[in-house]
C-alpha cells in the first residue's frame, strides 16, 4: 500500500505507536519556533527542566506579537527572550525582522522535516511540505528538551485539487470554501493533505495562505507536496540545498477524500463572527466599509504585497476607510521599497504598519465603534479586534483592496483585469536582524524583568474534588474568550497572576473574583470548547485560579492538550444530554479520582445542588493521565527527561 506525504514524513519521526487515527503516536521534533506572546512563558518552563542547551535540530526564537511598546513590559520581555536564545542555543529573530510564519517559511523551513511551534498558525510551514504543528508552550518547551511530541494519530485527508483559480480567485477563496464546507470543526483529528493536479498551479505563498488558515478548520495540520515549485521558492531564498522532492504515492490510501475544483471558485468572504460563515462576495457587496487592514501571517508575502500595490497603483483610499498595511517580513519591506511597490501604496493612502501581526491580534487599528472591517486575517472572532461591536469579515487582499477603493464591498472581479504579479527569481537576502547564539552558552545571563514572574506549578489531582459551577458556555467557545488577547492584556503574559484577572472577562467579567473567592472550581462547556489560538494561557491561567477540570461536548485538540499539560482534566459528557442536568453555581463533588484515573475509568460527578449524578469520560492515553496525576507536564518531564 503506498504513502501519502504526510504519511512518508510522520514514519520517518515515528518514536513511539503506529499510525492508525486515534491511537496516541510520538514523533521526534527536527525544529521549534516560539513567538514572543507565548515565548516567554515557554522559555520560563524551558529553564525549569534544567537542560543545558536545546536539543532540537533548530530553534528560533521570533519576536512579532508584543511589538507595541506602550510601557517597559514588553520591551523587557525582548530583552529577557534574546538572552535566553543566547543562553540555551536559539536563534533570535529581533523585532522588526517579521511575522514568525513568513519568517520560518523564507529562512529556515525544510520540506520533510517536522516543525513545532507555539503558535495555532504553525501549519504555515506545510506550504513547503514541512508537518508543522501548532502547539501549547510547554510541549514546545518539552520539544526543546528532547522530548517528543505526543498526539493523537491523525487521519489523512486528501484535498484533491483540479483546475486553475479564475481571474480574481485567489488561494485564501480556497480556503474560505473549504471552511464553508467543512466548519471549523471539519478537520479535527485529521491532517489536510493537498493534490491533484491543480497543486502546480499554485505558488508557495498560495499553498502557505491555505495552510496557514487550515488552523480555522481545526485540522492537526495542513501539507503540500515538495514539487518544481517549492524548489524554486527556496532557490529565490538561496536555499535550495534544502530542497527534497515530497510526493504522494499513485497509490496512496487516504481516510477522506475531499474533490475542489479551482476554476468553480469565485471571490468569497467570511462574515462575523467566525471563519466558516463563508458567502460569495456579490451576495453581500455594496456594503459600506470602515477600516480595511491586509497583513497578517496569512496573506503578507511579496506576492500579496505587490498584488496590492498594483491595484492601489494611481488611486486613492476612499474616504471613509482607513487602509492599514503590514508586510510580513524585513525581506518583504525591503524589496517593495527598492522595487518601487512600496511608494504606490503609501501614495494611495495606506497606512504602512510594522512587520508584525499588528491588528490580527489586537495589537492596535482597534476599528471604530461598530464598524465593518475587512481583514486579510485569518479569524474574526468576536471583539478579537479589540471593538467588541465591530463587524469584521475576512477577504483576500484582491478583495480587500477593491473594497478600499471603492470604500464598500467590492467583488474584486468588477475591478476589469487583474494585474499580473511576476516574483523574482532571485530575493533580497540581509539576515542582519536574525542573532545566531553562541558556541557556548553558558555564561550568558538572563536578564528578567519585573513583570517576569515566577512560574506556577500546578498540584497533584486530588482524590476528592468539591467545589462550584463557576461557569457555563456555550459550542465554540475560542481560547479569544478564555483569555483575551489584545494590546493591554498580551503584555502580561509573563505575570501569570496578573493575566489570570482577565480570564472569560468578555463573557463574564466577574469570573475571576468568583474563582479566587471559591477557591477554584469547574467549568462547562459545548461542542469544540477552546477553539482557535495555541495560547496556554487560557488553560495555565485557569489553573493558578485553582480550575480542577472543564467538562464539554467536546474539546479543539490543542487546548485539550494543554489543559492535560497544567493538570486540568478535559472531561466530555458520556451523554450529550446531561449537558442540561448542570448549571451555573451547583455544588459538584466526585470521590476516587486518582484511582480512576489510574485505571481509565469513568468519573462519576454527583451534582449535590440537583441530586443527580453525571458520568463523565476522558479520552486520555496512559500517559496523559499520568501527567494529571503528576500535576501537569512540566512534573512529568522533569521525572522521563534528564
Amino acid at each position: 500500500m503506498g504513502k501519502s506525504v504526510a504519511q512518508k514524513i510522520l514514519g520517518a519521526h515515528l518514536i513511539k505507536g503506529e499510525l492508525k487515527p486515534g491511537t496516541e503516536i510520538a514523533i521526534r521534533i527536527d525544529q521549534t519556533l516560539t513567538q514572543d506572546a507565548t515565548g516567554t512563558m515557554a522559555y520560563l518552563q524551558f529553564e525549569a527542566m534544567d537542560i543545558p542547551r536545546v536539543r532540537t535540530e533548530l530553534s528560533v526564537s521570533y519576536v512579532d506579537h508584543n511589538t507595541l511598546q506602550a510601557g517597559f513590559e514588553n520591551a523587557d520581555d525582548h530583552r529577557f527572550l534574546q538572552s535566553v536564545a543566547a543562553k540555551y542555543g536559539i536563534i533570535f529573530s529581533r523585532p522588526g525582522n517579521g511575522i514568525c510564519h513568513q519568517v520560518h517559511l523564507e529562512r529556515f523551513g525544510i520540506p520533510g522535516k517536522t516543525l513545532l511551534g507555539s503558535d495555532s498558525h504553525t501549519p504555515t510551514g506545510g506550504g513547503i511540505g514541512m508537518i508543522a504543528i501548532g502547539a501549547g508552550g510547554l510541549d514546545v518547551a518539552a520539544a526543546m528538551a528532547g522530548y517528543p511530541f505526543h498526539l493523537p494519530a491523525p487521519k489523512i485527508v486528501l484535498i484533491r485539487l483540479t483546475g486553475r483559480l479564475g481571474e480574481w480567485v485567489t488561494a485564501k477563496d480556497v480556503i474560505l470554501e473549504l471552511l464553508r464546507r467543512l466548519t471549523v470543526k471539519g478537520g479535527l483529528g485529521k491532517i489536510m493533505e493537498y493534490g491533484g493536479d491543480g497543486v502546480k498551479t499554485l505558488s508557495v505563498p498560495e499553498r502557505a495562505t491555505i495552510t496557514n488558515m487550515g488552523a480555522e478548520l481545526g485540522a492537526t495540520t495542513s501539507i503540500f507536496p515538495s514539487d518544481e515549485v517549492t524548489l524554486a521558492f527556496l532557490k529565490a531564498q538561496g536555499r535550495e540545498s534544502a530542497w527534497t522532492e515530497l510526493k504522494a504515492d499513485d497509490d496512496a490510501v487516504y481516510d477522506e477524500v475531499v474533490d475542489l475544483d479551482l476554476s468553480t471558485l469565485e471571490p468569497l468572504i467570511a462574515q462575523p463572527h467566525s471563519p466558516d460563515n463563508v458567502v460569495k462576495v456579490k451576495e453581500i457587496e455594496g456594503k459600506p466599509v470602515d477600516q480595511v487592514a491586509i497583513g497578517s501571517c496569512t496573506n503578507s508575502s511579496l506576492k500579496d504585497m505587490l498584488t496590492l500595490a498594483a491595484l492601489l497603483d494611481g488611486k486613492t483610499v476612499a474616504p471613509n476607510v482607513s487602509l492599514v498595511v503590514s508586510p510580513g517580513s524585513k525581506q518583504v519591506l525591503e524589496m517593495l521599497a527598492a522595487s518601487g511597490a512600496l511608494a504606490k501604496i503609501v501614495g494611495a493612502g495606506a497606512r504602512v504598519l510594522e512587520c508584525a501581526c499588528g491588528p490580527c491580534i489586537g495589537m492596535g487599528q482597534a476599528p471604530p465603534s461598530g464598524a465593518t472591517s475587512l481583514r486579510t486575517f485569518n479569524r474574526n472572532f468576536l471583539g478579537r479586534s479589540g471593538t467588541k461591536d465591530a463587524n469584521v469579515y475576512l477577504v483576500s487582499v484582491e478583495t480587500a483592496a477593491a473594497s478600499a477603493i471603492n470604500g464598500v464591498i467590492t467583488d474584486p472581479r468588477s475591478m476589469g483585469s487583474r494585474p499580473r504579479i511576476e516574483l523574482p527569481e532571485k530575493f533580497l537576502i540581509n539576515d542582519n536582524m536574525i542573532i545566531k547564539p553562541p558556541r557556548d552558552g553558558s555564561k550568558v545571563k538572563i536578564i528578567r524583568g519585573p513583570n517576569i514572574k515566577p512560574l506556577p506549578k500546578a498540584q497533584p489531582i486530588p482524590d476528592v474534588i468539591e467545589g462550584k459551577v463557576l461557569l457555563k458556555v456555550e459550542d465554540n467557545i475560542t481560547t479569544d474568550h478564555i483569555m483575551p488577547a489584545g494590546a493591554k492584556i498580551l503584555p502580561l503574559r509573563s505575570n501569570i497572576p496578573a493575566i489570570s484577572e482577565h480570564v472569560f472577562e468578555v463573557i463574564d467579567p466577574s469570573f475571576a473574583a468568583r474563582a479566587k473567592q471559591e477557591g477554584g472550581g469547574f467549568i462547562v462547556g459545548g461542542e469544540n470548547y477552546g477553539q482557535g489560538s495555541s495560547r496556554e494561557h487560557a488553560a495555565l491561567a485557569p489553573m493558578y485560579l485553582g480550575i480542577k477540570w472543564v467538562l464539554a461536548k467536546s474539546f479543539a485538540r490543542i487546548h485539550k492538550a494543554n489543559l492535560v499539560n497544567f493538570g486540568i482534566i478535559p472531561l466530555t459528557f458520556a451523554r450529550a444530554e446531561d449537558y442540561e442536568k448542570i448549571e451555573n453555581g451547583d455544588t459538584v463533588r466526585v470521590e476516587n479520582v486518582r484511582e480512576n484515573l489510574k485505571q481509565n475509568k469513568p468519573l462519576i460527578l454527583n451534582n449535590v445542588t440537583k441530586g443527580l449524578k453525571i458520568e463523565a469520560t476522558y479520552d486520555l492515553s496512559e500517559r496523559q493521565r499520568e501527567i494529571i496525576l503528576d500535576g501537569g507536564l512540566l512534573n512529568h518531564v522533569k521525572k522521563v527527561v534528564s
